[in-house]
């Protein structure tokens, strides 16, 4: 073989090797935070400011150290906690307390209550939108939005949606965005007008749930818990642009503007789909990392760009009984965990 024929191979071989580099970032579980309690879960939220973590836990708010995993304080009272919302400018915390249609206002130093407000029912996932300084209810029983002031703690109006609302996240122009579940569709809204700016399609997506986005590139990404995709939007364009293959049981989703990537939490099969793009609007999953079943929603840490996962473990269903045909799963006492994944 000559040197040219040599130099030649070697330059597909490295190809090849960065190729299959770029492919696999090499995420895994790294650490389990260890948390217990009983009681389920939703939404989880990082305040990089302070270094903590706000999870949901039935009817209460652990707060955990973001580095280390130590619980820190509790915040009791929220019964049907599903989102918590941070305004770093006002030093105020917000929490939707799904079944009791209100939200609890609490200050971030001290995590003292500050108020309960009473909003639309079931309010599920929660944002705070800094340049209106707004905080959104996304009540999935009344199928709209309500809009508090964030300084005052006061209403200030209602969005319809027409359908029921999911996770929302916000752009750097001063736009909300969210999945309506049960429609396959994504709105926008004015968050100072408070009106819809904007509708359009998810299909095939069935039952959007997790929303995430890149605000440099225009892309939202929907995590659709019905059928296993992820629908991902060019939000400046107002539509759908592609669609890749996800795990079973996804209600999160995340980005990372650092690598580029994108996450869904898929809590059925316990996996995280780990997704890139290839090319300018080519989207493909680049790793399945393992994590744990019931790990279903998740949150990204800006500082460290860790994935944080909540889990338990769950025995079998208990027996059926005539006032509950068919019971869930109950998770065992003191398996409650945060993973937390990392490269």
């Amino acid at each position: 073989m000559n040197r040219h024929r040599a130099f030649e191979l070697l330059l597909v071989l490295l190809l090849v090797v960065s190729s299959a580099s770029a492919q696999a970032p090499g995420y895994k579980v790294a650490k389990k935070f260890e948390l217990g309690g009983d009681g389920g879960w939703d939404y989880l939220t990082v305040d990089n400011a302070s270094r903590r973590i706000f999870v949901s836990r039935s009817t209460r708010v652990m707060v955990v150290d973001a580095d280390s995993g130590k619980l820190l304080a509790e915040i009791s009272d929220t019964p049907g906690v599903h989102g918590i919302a941070v305004s770093n400018d006002l030093g105020r915390g917000f929490i939707s307390a799904g079944r009791a249609n209100s939200v609890t206002i609490f200050d971030l130093k001290t995590l003292n209550v500050i108020s309960k407000v009473a909003v639309g029912q079931n309010p599920d996932s929660i944002l705070y939108e800094p340049s209106s300084h707004r905080v959104f209810t996304f009540n999935g029983r009344s199928n709209d939005s309500t809009v508090l002031d964030a300084a005052k703690g006061e209403v200030v109006g209602t969005i319809p949606l027409g359908g029921k609302p999911e996770f929302s996240v916000y752009d750097d122009k001063g736009t909300i965005y969210v999945n309506i579940e049960d429609k396959s569709e994504l709105v926008s809204i004015d968050p100072k007008t408070m009106k819809e700016t904007a509708r359009w399609s998810l299909a095939p997506c069935e039952e959007p749930t997790g929303l995430a986005i890149d605000r440099k590139k225009h892309r939202l990404f929907s995590a659709c818990g019905g059928n296993k995709l992820m629908a991902i939007s060019d939000f400046s364009m107002g539509k759908m642009i592609a669609s890749v293959p996800i795990g079973a049981g996804s209600d999160g989703a995340g980005f990372d503007p650092d690598s580029g990537f994108a996450f869904s939490s898929n809590g059925q099969e316990g996996t995280l789909t780990i997704v890139g793009e290839e090319s300018p609007g080519k989207f493909v999953a680049v790793q399945t990392v393992e994590t744990q079943r019931s790990a279903r929603t998740m949150t990204v840490d800006p500082k460290t760009h860790a994935i944080y996962l909540p889990a338990a473990k769950y025995g079998p269903p208990p027996a059926p009984t005539a006032e509950n045909p068919r019971p869930r799963p109950v998770a065992e006492p003191g398996s409650f965990v945060l993973l937390v994944v990392t490269k």
